[in-house]
């Protein structure tokens, strides 16, 4: 009995702004996981960020949103490119077609059509790991897109590293805020130039309003190149350390051990005597059900729970998690995580008075802190 095989992120997902008839995007992630990982249809900053009836993809976003409506915070993206180093979201954006998707929660899969390249994601609970099939070509890139509002990256050549932050936030953030994030390469780059605001650049740091980097190298048919990914609220030493949850698993054992944290939780709930229609709907609600309100909490050098308090800028010991409108949760959400998961709700909880305790408020509506949307 696997119920995780029965979920399927992509309901929901055949939505407008218009039309309110899911307003969810494919969520890539662990449960309850601080990073989530999503392909995206939509344009930077649209909360639309995946869409069924869109047929390409323009980069494989961290997401932490919510919902369209609230949007995203501390994004980036990363996208697999071939033929030229071009970084502009439309130019790089490749067709795919949903025949050749694959999607789990705990494991992604597409093909770029206009690229000829095979994106996987596995996600942990702070990393993922990125595994690319590319063709044969002397010239495969993979660009890093670290969004506008203010953002920084930096090539580190020597160790096959990119890091970067972003500051991209739709309100509820203090001064400080930043997603620090570290990808790791396991092929040398032969190609290295980092983008400002529309511009290529020989410069190996940037710091401006829209920043990225477009690396690459001559790859052969059907070479498998992997990228491991984690971020951090609190500094590039915490997402090295977030790293590490990769350990030295490889692809195939990232998805194998997500896939079991995800039975795990789905089994806690076993159902009998329905349609194979049925199975799929409560499953897949099941899923949207546990991934909210999301970890916001991370581990230090020494193993201990800290926090970055979006309240006050400091980072703080002890949990916290986020992402969560009361407005209705309290009805459902909440006595479910208490009768089927208290030991998780015992945290979430315990995040709720550090939330009152940093700021003097409960929140109404927080992501990352007080948005102050809906009525609570």
């Amino acid at each position: 009995f696997s119920p995780v095989d029965y979920v399927n992120p992509l309901i929901g997902s055949q939505s407008t702004y218009e039309l309110s008839t899911g307003n969810t995007y494919p969520a890539i992630a662990l449960p309850w996981g601080m990073n989530f990982w999503v392909p995206q249809t939509g344009k930077m900053g649209d909360g639309w960020a995946y869409t069924y009836t869109a047929n390409k993809i323009r980069g494989f976003k961290q997401t932490h949103q919510p919902s369209p409506w609230i949007n995203d915070y501390g994004q980036f993206s990363i996208m697999p490119v071939v033929g030229s180093p071009v970084f502009n979201e439309e130019k790089r954006a490749s067709w795919f077609s949903h025949k050749s998707e694959i999607s789990k929660p705990y494991y992604y899969k597409a093909y770029l059509a206009d690229h000829d390249v095979v994106t996987e994601i596995a996600p942990t609970e702070r990393a993922a790991m990125f595994r690319f099939t590319f063709p044969q070509n002397d010239s495969s890139f993979v660009v890093i897109d670290a969004f506008d509002k203010g953002s920084y990256i930096r090539i580190i050549p020597g160790e096959n590293k990119i890091i970067g932050y972003t500051t991209k936030n739709s309100g509820g953030v203090p001064d400080n805020f930043k997603n620090y994030f570290v990808i790791t390469f396991d092929k040398p780059f032969t190609y290295k130039y980092t983008f400002a605001d529309g511009a290529l650049k020989t410069a190996q740091e940037q710091t401006a309003d829209h920043v990225g980097a477009v690396i690459g190298f001559k790859t052969t048919k059907g070479e498998i190149v992997h990228a491991k990914v984690a971020s951090s609220f609190i500094s590039f030493e915490q997402a090295s350390l977030n790293l590490k949850e990769l350990g030295n698993d490889s692809f195939d054992q990232v998805a194998a051990k997500g896939k079991a944290a995800w039975n795990k939780v789905l089994s806690k709930i076993e159902v009998e005597g329905g349609s194979l229609d049925q199975y799929r709907t409560f499953y897949s609600c099941m899923y949207r059900s546990l991934l909210f309100p999301r970890k916001f909490y991370e581990l230090d050098a020494t193993g201990k729970i800290v926090h970055y308090s979006p309240f006050n800028g400091q980072v703080l010991p002890g949990y916290l998690y986020t992402d969560s409108g009361f407005w209705d949760t309290f009805r459902c959400l909440f006595p479910f995580l208490n009768l089927m998961y208290p030991s998780a709700n015992k945290e979430i909880q315990e995040g709720l008075i550090n939330v009152y305790k940093e700021s003097g408020f409960f929140p109404e509506w927080a992501s990352l802190g007080h948005r102050g949307c809906m009525v609570g």
